[in-house]
This record gives C-alpha cells, sequence and structure tokens, in this order.
C-alpha cells in the first residue's frame, strides 16, 4: 500500500531568465536517479525525488488514487505565486491498462520543474521543516545537473533482443483468431491487440537516455518517465483546464514501406476504409465517455493525419465543457475512470474486446496503453495513454518493450505484426542510438 500521509509543504517559485535552470531544455537537466518527466516541444514538467508514493491495484485504483491524492492535498500548506496548472503540489500516476491485477502509481515528487509558454516555475514539496530551507538532495541534485555537475548521461552499449510473453509469430496468430472472433460475433467491431519484445543490454539502462532520444525524435509527442516505464506517446487521452477538457484521438497507422512517401501514404491514410473506420469507433467511444461529464463536446466531421518519424496516424482532436452539475465537477481521476480504455486501445465494445485481449494475449501488459500523466492540487492534468514505450527492468540491463494494433474484420496478420514491428522501433532506435 502507501506510505503513511503526511503534513507536507509546497513552495513555487517563477524562475527568471539567466537561472541555469531555465535557460536549459527540461529532459537535459535530470541527474541519473529517481526522474519523473512528461514533456512535449520544450514544455511540460519533471520531477525528482519521492515526497509520497502510492502503489495501488485493482479494478478502483482510480477511486483509491483519487481518496490519496484528496487525503494529501487537504494536509499541504501551499505557497504558490505562479498559479499555472502543473505550479503547486503535483501528483505523477501511471495506471495499469486492466483491472487485474491493476498495479499502479502515484508519485508525489520533492522537486518540480516546470515550463508553460515561456514561464519557468521550481516546487519544492516537503516537511514544513525541509522545504523553507531548500536544502533536499533531489534540489541539490536538479542544480549539480543545471551545472553539469550530474553523472554523465549513460549509452546502455549494445542491445540484445528476445522474443517476450506474447512473440511475434504468437501475435500473428491472436490476430488472425481475433479477425475470425469479430467475422462471428455479432456486434464485436474492434480488438486491439498487442505484443512485447525482451531487450538486454550491455550496460543498466539510463532512463535519461532513452528521454533524450526519444524527445529528439518524436517532439510532437508526449515524452515520459514514471516508475521506470519510459515512452513517447502521440496519444493524449485527456488534458483538464479549470473547465475545458480535451482529448487528441489516434486509431489507424500508416508507416513508410515499399517505396511510398509520406503524402502518398497521408493520402492512402484518409481514404482508407478500414482505417476511416477503425479511428471512428475510437473518436465514438471518447465522445460517449466523456458526454456524460460536459455541457459541450465538439470534434471535427474529418480527421487529420499527423506525421511523426516513423509513423503517421489518423487523430481526432475533440475539445469540451465539464457542465455545472456534479458530473461535471467530478476529479480529473473519475473522468480518467470513465474514459479508459478508449476503442483505440482495447476495442468495441470495450468491455467485450478486453475480455478478448486477455484471452487471446495472454499476458500482463501491466501499465502499457493505461493512463499516464500528472495532475496537480486545482484537478487540472494531462494524461495520455502509454504508447510506444519500455518497462525497465528492475536489474536496470533490461527492459520489455510493447507495441499494439487495432484489429478489425478485414485486418490482415502479416500487416499488423508489420505495423507492431515499425512501432517497436520508436523504443529500439532510442535504445540504440547515439545522443
Amino acid at each position: 500500500m502507501a506510505i503513511e500521509h503526511r503534513l507536507l509543504t509546497a513552495r513555487t517559485r517563477r524562475l527568471a531568465p539567466g537561472d541555469p535552470l531555465h535557460d536549459r531544455a527540461l529532459v537535459d537537466l535530470l541527474p541519473d536517479t529517481d526522474v519523473l518527466s512528461w514533456v512535449r516541444g520544450g514544455d511540460g514538467i519533471v520531477g525528482l525525488g519521492r515526497a509520497a508514493r502510492f502503489d495501488i491495484s485493482g479494478s478502483d485504483r482510480f477511486g483509491a488514487a483519487r481518496e490519496h491524492w484528496r487525503r494529501l492535498c487537504q494536509g499541504v500548506r501551499v505557497d504558490d505565486p505562479v498559479r499555472l496548472p502543473g505550479s503547486g503540489p503535483i501528483a505523477f500516476a501511471s495506471m495499469a491498462f486492466d483491472d487485474d491485477p491493476g498495479d499502479s502509481v502515484l508519485v508525489v515528487p520533492e522537486v518540480v520543474l516546470g515550463r508553460r509558454a515561456g514561464t519557468t516555475w521550481l516546487t519544492t514539496i516537503g516537511t514544513a521543516e525541509d522545504v523553507p530551507s531548500g536544502g533536499s538532495a533531489a534540489l541539490r541534485d536538479l542544480r549539480d545537473a543545471a551545472a553539469s555537475r550530474a553523472a554523465p548521461v549513460r549509452s546502455p552499449g549494445r542491445v540484445d533482443y528476445a522474443a517476450g510473453q506474447l512473440s511475434a509469430a504468437g501475435y500473428r496468430t491472436a490476430v488472425a483468431e481475433a479477425v475470425h472472433r469479430i467475422r462471428a460475433a455479432s456486434g464485436l467491431g474492434k480488438i486491439v491487440l498487442a505484443h512485447d519484445l525482451l531487450a538486454s543490454t550491455e550496460q543498466p539502462i539510463d532512463a535519461r537516455f532513452l528521454l533524450g532520444n526519444l524527445a529528439a525524435k518524436y517532439p510532437a509527442c508526449w515524452t515520459f518517465v514514471v516508475e521506470g516505464l519510459v515512452g513517447a506517446t502521440p496519444e493524449l487521452l485527456l488534458e483538464r483546464t479549470d473547465r475545458e477538457v480535451r482529448s487528441r484521438v489516434l486509431a489507424g497507422s500508416a508507416w513508410p514501406h515499399d517505396g511510398r512517401g509520406p503524402d502518398e501514404l497521408a493520402r492512402e491514410l484518409l481514404h482508407s476504409d478500414k482505417n476511416r473506420d477503425e479511428h471512428e469507433h475510437a473518436v465514438r467511444s471518447v465522445a460517449a465517455s466523456l458526454g456524460p461529464f460536459c455541457d459541450r463536446l465538439r470534434s471535427p466531421a474529418e480527421p487529420e493525419v499527423i506525421r511523426l518519424h516513423n509513423m503517421l496516424h489518423l487523430a481526432t482532436d475533440i475539445t469540451g465543457r465539464l457542465d455545472g452539475s456534479a458530473a461535471g465537477r467530478a476529479d480529473l481521476l473519475d473522468v480518467l475512470a470513465a474514459v479508459h480504455p478508449t476503442a483505440a486501445v482495447g476495442g468495441t465494445p470495450t468491455e467485450q474486446a478486453v475480455r478478448e485481449i486477455r484471452e487471446l494475449e495472454g499476458m500482463d501488459r501491466g501499465r502499457y496503453a493505461g493512463p499516464v500523466g500528472w495532475l496537480d492540487a486545482d484537478g487540472n492534468g494531462q494524461f495520455g495513454i502509454a504508447l510506444r514505450c519500455a518497462q525497465l527492468g528492475t536489474d536496470g540491463a533490461d527492459a520489455r518493450l510493447f507495441a499494439g494494433c487495432g484489429v478489425v474484420a478485414d485486418s490482415d496478420p502479416d500487416s499488423e505484426a508489420a505495423e507492431a514491428a515499425a512501432k517497436l522501433r520508436a523504443v529500439q532506435e532510442a535504445l540504440e542510438s547515439g545522443r
């Protein structure tokens, strides 16, 4: 379970230009231990140390996380003149995909460095005695990193790969069986299947090495690390700023192959019945889940194509405003619980598709494809879906990589396996690249 709740103080200060913490990229300011990150295009939040940590499991993991966070915030003394989303006390969270075992984590860092629209701030979180002195080890580590005194970022060296719990061959078989079940079952429209790949490295994996490489190649993605889960996700599950909410839905993909250029691939993607159908399933599922909380909900009639380093995706941004009723005042984690899993990572209808996933994959996804992000004491936050990611092993020199695809009635097992392989390359390249 969790450590006991303590009375904490959260002190936030705006940083001025010229301060080393203001002028450096966030992912370049991290020391080599206990790092947390949620960064996109230079803006975002990084954290160090552990002021509190809550380990949560089971089907009520979102509700348990909400209660832990509420209780902690009730006991925090806040000194925050910055008053931006993400200033003051915050927590990073990484939630399991499935209810069983549902192992999830909520972490309150000791030190937070945030940046939004040109404003950079520093928050220290700890006991009332520790914070005013600014003398925590985590803060000293951050200052050392800014002054280039931290341990240098380490390459993992040679990387070897082996089949995970579900091999590529097993994945093809699972996709073929999923297609058969979709065609045979009335109402079953989509099953999102994933498989894993194990990486072993010559040297212990430095999370900063992965973060830096992912951030450089995928600046349009949200680059994250929470308790050893490291990745770069293009899919924003839920963002809340006051009463405004937003979700970026991705489903339907293409990748460079057979000499096709990005413009040709984008046209094919927009006119692909299979990919458009898959995308529409995902958009409808998010809109249906957000609808009860909102008095206004909007999404474009047509998706757009977003282009990443190794993939193209159909994307739709859904925006809404939470209403003033009890539903509209729901906690961010309550809304997350209603939205997760979307059809983009589960299927349609969701409950039936998730049952099929358990049977066909035969593995615990852990926190892969679950919500990952941050929330603050005012109810603001950003959560993505943990995609293009790896779970670092406890011995430091191994990792479990994940990738998946949406399977519909006319899916081809070889094509889906090739798409999953293309998605795995994001983390493989980050492991193998120099910096």
